[in-house]
């Protein structure tokens, strides 16, 4: 069992890895999406360089990364689906998926920032938690038109939903969850230094097709 846990995890960062901010930027538009924009490798960066439709692909395309990592606890582990050792199980696969995105090997280990996998992930196990999160996000984008600040906002909001609006208390779930807003954080770190000082750029896309 330890093995197929172990293997379904490195599945996982290699699903999560996959760049499809960049294959679709080279396929379809000839452009790296790292070099231009805010050089991020992920779904908003897209949007700005590449237009609206470019940019909802990449996003359904990484939230799917994160859903289909989480799947995997359904192939591997022979873990009861009814215990909380499952969800744990769910939530370390979908980190390790984040964290394929933000360091993916098949592009040097320089990835984007993981909100839209992260999103995937939560989606998969918490759907309820997801809705909030969401709403969070959408209301905060929509009055400050920082996605930075709106992914912060919405991470930190999904343990506290965890805790207060679904009642867990198992230590390990509280835990993991605890790890998406960090890693978001940590992702956000220069954005957050932006932020700060008033020099984070507010969202805007080309009106491409």
């Amino acid at each position: 069992m330890r093995f197929e846990i172990f293997l379904s995890i490195e599945l996982a960062y290699l699903i999560g890895g996959i760049p499809f901010s960049v294959l679709v930027g080279k396929i379809f538009f000839g452009k790296d999406v790292r070099k231009e924009g805010s050089g991020n490798a992920g779904a908003t960066n897209t949007m700005r360089v590449l237009g609206k439709r470019a940019g909802f692909a990449v996003l359904i395309l990484d939230i799917a990364k994160g859903m289909f990592a989480v799947s995997l606890s359904y192939y591997f582990g022979n873990i009861s689906t009814a215990s909380e050792d499952f969800i744990v199980y769910q939530l370390a696969l979908g980190l390790s998926a984040a964290v394929g995105h933000i360091y993916p090997i098949y592009l040097w280990f320089k990835g984007g920032k993981g909100v839209a996998t992260l999103f995937g992930v939560i989606l998969a196990v918490f759907p309820k938690a997801a809705i909030v999160c969401t709403a969070v996000f959408l209301v905060t984008v929509l009055f400050s038109r920082y996605v930075s600040l709106s992914s912060i906002l919405a991470g930190i909001t999904f343990p506290l939903s965890i805790i207060f609006m679904l009642n867990y208390s198992s230590k390990m779930i509280i835990v993991f969850s605890l790890l998406i807003p960090i890693l978001i954080i940590y992702t956000h770190r220069q954005n957050i230094q932006r932020l700060l000082i008033g020099t984070e750029n507010k969202f805007t896309f080309k009106n491409k097709r």
